[in-house]
């Protein structure tokens, strides 16, 4: 099992958009990562999103891109603020997810799940970048990274 974790594109300003959507930069980063995902086969069985419109438009590049056959799932419990620990109990260690979500909830969860610490930083994030965690003997670690900026 994998967890693949993305936060979403880079989104557009609240004085342009107020549900802040993604921009063109966040749709065409995301793109592009997307692209490289499926070039690479990457195994994801489903994609859950918080229901934030930047968020959800970037799980629709990622599940049209990767072809997905099942739907988007909007998930509770995955916005920027809310707690990690609920979060951990809901993973199916029988699928490969992918979770588009926010900062500091995505950070937070990385560290929660490798160090059971949610305080201690262990990733940082890019938009659209992917984090595939993966857990052997209850023990989650940072399998790879797939970033839009690598300098």
């Amino acid at each position: 099992m994998a967890l693949f974790l993305v936060q979403h594109g880079i989104s557009l300003a609240k004085d342009k958009d107020p549900e802040k959507g993604l921009s063109p930069e966040g749709v065409e980063d995301t793109k592009r990562i997307a692209q490289v995902a499926a070039a690479y086969k990457i195994p994801v069985a489903s994609i859950v999103h918080s229901g934030k419109k930047r968020a959800l438009q970037t799980a629709q590049v990622f599940h049209d891109t990767l072809k997905l056959q099942t739907g988007l799932v909007q998930m509770d419990g995955i916005k920027p603020m809310d707690p990690v620990g609920p979060f951990k109990e809901q993973i199916s260690p029988d699928e490969n997810v992918m979770v588009v979500g926010h900062m500091p909830f995505m950070e937070r969860l990385v560290s929660f799940l490798i160090c059971n610490d949610q305080d201690q930083k262990v990733y940082q994030f890019q938009n659209s970048g992917i984090v595939c965690l993966d857990c052997k003997d209850n023990n989650w670690f940072i399998k790879w990274t797939l970033n839009p900026n690598i300098s």
